[in-house]
């Protein structure tokens, strides 16, 4: 039986990303997949810039969009890729053009694009990482940080408790389009999650916690965590330099190098509201649950993975 491959496209604030994943039926043993990356494409579109900023994407954005979607396709039909989905993001929600972009695309691409809301994307970031922390018992946070949104899922004792999604995010943080009722709605959310247990841990989502992972002092590599003091520490020699400064200094991108701070500021506020020492960094983010829930579907309803 030949391989199985499916495909995510996850439309963000700041990038938008094609993921392709591909697995052998005759290597499958049980309902968790044991999917290989075949290819990751990321580019950023920073669609978040306008629509934060003006409300809408601009003309010149759609038209790089759409061009996007079309390679998207191509490489998708090299690939051979059996199944897809395509999910925006909190951009895309805010933009007062994004329906009618999304029928652009389809028209000119075949590609339909969902927008989803802030519940679903978060639930998206749970069932991704649900199966794959090994130890269930304890209390966790799952802290996905995006361009225009930040989703927070709580777990105790294996089941989810609370999940939500907030208008704080990079991008909406360098535009200064982050309302204080985001931040209060936030903070209440975290003392309620505090109140009910006595030690959280951070499980961290999303490419700036990978990045800064990578980038920090005294990470633990086999267990995938490092401690709130180190990102502390990265965070304060990184604020004072400029954009250009942290490129040549830490070989960062561009579209990386500004959108880092904010995100660093994020994690640091959830760690000091929940009191947490350590954070925990998969290497996993949207994309891959969106392959995930393809891969279940196709399992539990007895498609093709058999």
């Amino acid at each position: 039986m030949k391989e199985r491959k499916y495909a995510a496209i996850d439309i963000g604030s700041n990038a938008v990303r094609l993921l392709i994943k591909g697995y052998d039926p005759e290597e499958q043993t049980g309902p968790r997949p044991m999917l290989k990356k075949l290819q990751l494409v990321r580019v950023p579109l920073r669609l978040g810039f306008d629509v934060f900023d003006d409300g809408r994407i601009s003309e010149k954005k759609r038209e790089n969009l759409i061009r996007l979607m079309k390679a998207y396709r191509h490489l998708m039909k090299i690939y051979d890729v059996d199944r897809m989905r395509a999910c925006a993001t909190s951009a895309m929600r805010d933009a007062c053009n994004g329906q009618e972009i999304i029928r652009q695309i389809k028209e000119k691409t075949g590609i339909e694009i969902e927008i989803i809301p802030g519940s679903e994307e978060a639930r998206i970031v749970y069932d991704n990482h649900i199966e794959r922390v090994g130890q269930q018992t304890g209390d966790y946070i799952y802290v996905d940080v995006g361009g225009g949104s930040t989703e927070l899922n709580y777990m105790s004792g294996g089941k989810l408790v609370a999940s939500r999604s907030f208008d704080v995010g990079t991008v909406r943080m360098l535009t200064d389009k982050v309302k204080p009722s985001e931040w209060r709605a936030m903070h209440d959310f975290l003392e309620r999650v505090a109140s009910r247990s006595a030690g959280i841990t951070i499980i961290g989502s999303g490419g700036n916690i990978n990045k800064i992972y990578k980038m920090a002092a005294g990470k633990d590599e086999r267990l995938k965590s490092m401690p709130v003091t180190s990102l502390l520490e990265l965070y304060r020699a990184l604020k004072p330099l400029s954009v250009k400064e942290r490129m040549e200094k830490y070989g960062l991108r561009r579209d990386r190098a500004d959108v880092i701070i904010p995100a660093a500021e994020i994690f640091l506020n959830i760690a000091k509201e929940l009191e947490v020492k350590t954070i925990v960094v998969p290497t996993i983010g949207v994309a891959d649950g969106i392959i995930d829930r393809l891969y279940l579907d196709d399992y539990y309803s007895g498609g093709d993975v058999d």
